[in-house]
């Protein structure tokens, strides 16, 4: 019986430590495209940062300008444009954005377009409508996010839905990312604060747009939504690869303690058996006198 036990704890350990090798490689594959990642949505930050502001600042401070996507009007139908993970085995990143997006959907069967493999898998299977995907979070650049800023924007104009949502996950540190819902049409900015100081105030008061503000306006509008929806692609592909790198180190750790008990386990069997075969020797040489 000993020996079996010695036989399946080794056969345990050699599992254990194959498993550990494949944590370990993904850990390090996810840490190389995490830093990638990061750099690329902190680099990407202050354009869209800017953009925002230019947008905010002719909606809100340009007397009579008008725009389509200035227009708030009733709810009947909104768009979705969810962003998950290409694969999974990175702790609760999926479901946390997927929950998030189910409880702002209050249970309805709204339009989608998921970004990554798991997004779409999950509202295929529950057969949401589904007007654009793509598969893939690591090959959806910014010619991607453009088809799909360009698709929401004619669908807005068409009246077919009146609000579109992207769900991410945001960036904020390796060991932190926090699931976002953002409204990204009608663009909204009554309910924010003004936090510009008077040198502020006064730069932006000596801007003019030529050739007028509604010109200007209409030609940054696209180029915002389509700066969102790439931030909130890279932004979620960089807490992905962190969450991932986080789920692997921890597996990781996990089997080294497991290798620890198996290993104090496996000398214990060892040992008793060693022991037992010493009695059975010292018994039969008692015996023979």
């Amino acid at each position: 019986m000993a020996g079996a036990g010695i036989k399946e704890i080794k056969t345990r350990i050699n599992s254990v430590n194959s498993t550990k090798q494949v944590t370990k490689a993904m850990e390090l594959v996810a840490s190389s495209k995490m830093r990638k990642a990061k750099d690329r949505a902190l680099a990407s930050r202050p354009y869209f940062n800017t953009m925002y502001d230019t947008v905010r600042d002719i909606a809100t401070n340009t007397r009579g300008v008008r725009n389509v996507f200035l227009k708030q009007r009733e709810v009947k139908n909104r768009c979705y444009i969810v962003v998950a993970g290409d694969r999974g085995l990175a702790g609760g990143y999926n479901s946390n954005i997927l929950k998030l997006t189910l409880s702002h959907m209050n249970g309805k069967k709204e339009k989608v377009m998921p970004v990554g493999k798991k997004a779409t898998e999950f509202f295929e299977k529950r057969g949401y409508n589904i007007l654009k995907s793509q598969e893939s979070v690591e090959k959806c650049g910014y010619e991607e996010t453009l088809a799909f800023a360009q698709e929401v924007m004619d669908l807005y104009k068409k009246g077919e839905v009146d609000e579109v949502y992207i769900a991410y996950t945001e960036f904020v540190s390796p060991l932190t990312q926090n699931p976002k819902l953002l409204k990204v049409l009608p663009l909204s900015f009554k309910n924010e604060e003004n936090k510009e100081t008077k040198e502020q105030a006064a730069k932006r008061a000596r801007v003019q747009y030529l050739p007028s503000p509604e010109v200007v306006l209409g030609h940054i509008i696209p180029k915002y939504v389509s700066g969102v929806i790439y931030g909130g692609v890279i932004e979620s592909f960089a807490s992905e690869q962190a969450a991932r790198r986080t789920a692997m180190s921890s597996a990781t750790d996990n089997a080294d303690e497991m290798l620890s008990n198996l290993e104090l386990s496996y000398n214990r069997a060892r040992q008793s058996a060693v022991t037992g075969e010493i009695i059975d020797i010292v018994g039969g040489v008692e015996a023979l006198k």
